[in-house]
């Protein structure tokens, strides 16, 4: 490789590490502004601080769209405060440069390049097309956005004064397509969330459905929208999280019914279309939305492994969901397939995977898995919290889920603050953190040792 080359692929490297370390450093300096907010007296409800651990967990939660809190949202805050926690949602779902570029196309200011760069990163576009996709994506995000909360507006009125149901119906709106899971029912029944209303077909499809778009991802839409109309000529990436997305949640509905079925305390007293939508809901709510249609603490165990195995797998990339991701979950799987069909390569569609992305898949898989049985084990050491419920807390924090078993208000101070930077790691990226922060002088594997053989399996 001539010394030109190399030159230029040192500087793209340190510009993908400069770029990580903004997206990084601005997701933490929205978490610090919001935990300040949320402590001054007029956010809480009843006229007291909460505190700088509780404002820190609801910030951190809001901006990363998780939906674990440590109390019920509407007892705790007061309008004030959910309207600050309803704009860390929004601004932490379509990502921080989606968010600022409004106001950059409001006064007709040209994006410099650094910042298209930072745009590009966060959502997974080329440069060249980074603020036409943005326009688009703003547009479309608050018209899905617009039409959901038009229809549960409509519906909540059915129940409550107009003001009342347009609340209801804005905040839960974009709760749901920013995949977060926060909910403002707490008056109804505190800490309830949906389960208030799991046999409603309005609110609960409603809510899916954004759920549902928000998971697919900006490239996604992009390419439905206008770039490619028919199914042979969508991109490869696109068929992979469609077929995933579906395939996902059809096996969720179907193993949930067939665990939770009998359950006297999820879907047994439900009748058949009942199950069938609570289940569904059920399945769509762990690709990261957080919403709780049945109490999570009462699963069956089998039930609970289900949803440990939904929560990590999570929404799809460039998208306000979290989790592994959908194609690097069908990249795993790819990978494992081909090696024991004794296949060097992964292939799909006709295309063949790069050995990169096959490697930063795994990489991504055991960075969760580890620090989810890790988290576990320290919740279960400081906690009154048993290790199936501590997993599956750690799991809905690294996925940016939400769900709970009932382990949350029992968190140890020293849990609280590990899920809180789980919950980061979750939204920021893995990948993104250790690009950005461990790889200062990046070598470009100048050398490297002699091989060794050794005994594998």
């Amino acid at each position: 490789m001539s010394d030109q080359k190399k030159a230029v692929r040192l500087r793209r490297r340190r510009r993908a590490v400069s770029i990580s370390r903004v997206m990084a450093l601005t997701f933490l300096g929205i978490i610090v502004f919001g935990t300040l907010l949320l402590m001054l007296p007029v956010s809480s409800r009843s006229g007291r601080s909460a505190g700088p651990v509780t404002a820190l967990f609801t910030a951190t939660s809001a901006t990363c769209v998780t939906g674990l809190v440590l109390a019920d949202t509407w007892s705790r805050w007061s309008n004030f405060g959910q309207a600050v926690i309803l704009a860390m949602i929004q601004v932490g779902g379509l990502g921080f440069m989606s968010t600022a570029s409004l106001a950059y196309f409001s006064l007709k200011r040209r994006i410099s390049i650094r910042q298209q760069l930072v745009m590009a990163e966060a959502i997974g576009a080329d440069m060249d097309i980074v603020v036409d996709h943005q326009k688009n994506l703003l547009i479309r995000a608050f018209a899905i956005e617009g039409v959901g909360a038009l229809i549960l507006t409509v519906r909540f009125l059915f129940e409550y004064p107009v003001h009342l149901a347009l609340k209801l119906g804005v905040f839960h709106s974009v709760s749901a397509f920013c995949n977060a899971g926060f909910d403002v029912l707490g008056f109804i029944q505190p800490g309830a969330s949906l389960i208030v209303y799991q046999k409603d077909p309005v609110i609960c499809l409603t809510l899916s459905a954004l759920v549902i778009l928000g998971g697919l991802g900006f490239l996604v839409w992009d390419e439905l929208w206008k770039e490619r109309k028919t199914p042979k000529t969508w991109s490869v990436y696109t068929r992979l999280v469609l077929i995933t997305t579906g395939a996902l949640l059809l096996a969720g509905t179907v193993l949930t019914l067939l665990l939770e079925w009998g359950n006297p305390s999820t879907l047994g007293p439900m009748t058949v279309p009942q199950k069938f939508l609570a289940a569904f809901f059920q399945s769509m709510t762990l690709r990261t939305a957080g919403f709780a249609g049945v109490d999570q603490g009462l699963l069956t165990p089998a039930g609970k492994a289900v949803s440990i195995f939904m929560m990590l797998i999570g929404g799809s990339s460039g998208s306000t969901a979290g989790g592994l991701k959908t194609v690097t979950f069908v990249v795993l799987l790819m990978f494992m397939w081909n090696r024991m069909r004794g296949r060097r390569t992964v292939s799909v569609f006709h295309r063949t995977i790069s050995d990169d992305h096959v490697l930063n898949a795994i990489t991504i898989f055991m960075l969760m898995v580890f620090l989810a049985f890790a988290g576990a084990a320290v919740i279960c050491a400081t906690s009154p919290v048993g290790f199936a419920d501590s997993l599956f807390e750690t799991v809905s924090a690294l996925g940016t889920v939400g769900l709970t078993a009932g382990a949350t208000p029992r968190l140890s101070l020293v849990s609280k603050f590990m899920i809180i930077l789980f919950m980061y790691f979750g939204r920021v990226g893995l990948l993104t953190i250790s690009v950005g922060f461990l790889r200062d002088k990046p070598s470009g594997e100048q050398y490297k040792y002699a091989n060794t053989d050794l005994l594998i399996g």
